[in-house]
């Protein structure tokens, strides 16, 4: 039996947050949990429910999201 959908993104989230936070990637925790959430929920949006699959997501749009933001800072 499947989980919830609001237990699977909170799981997904969860995950890709410790990551981040294990990692000292995580940053701004605000700005973190926004990204990691709209990442997350667009995914499930098309229909993704495996919560390794949408943490990974989730980790690499936040990290992309950084580096766009450090080039921006740059130029």
């Amino acid at each position: 039996m499947s989980e919830p959908l609001p237990v699977v993104m909170e799981n997904s989230i969860q995950i890709a947050w410790d990551y981040l936070e294990r990692t000292a990637d995580l940053g701004d925790p605000s700005v973190a949990s926004k990204v990691l959430l709209e990442s997350v929920e667009k995914l499930v949006r098309r229909g993704e429910r495996r919560v390794l699959m949408l943490s990974n997501t989730a980790i690499r749009d936040y990290k992309k999201f950084c580096a766009d933001r450090s080039l921006e800072l740059v130029t």
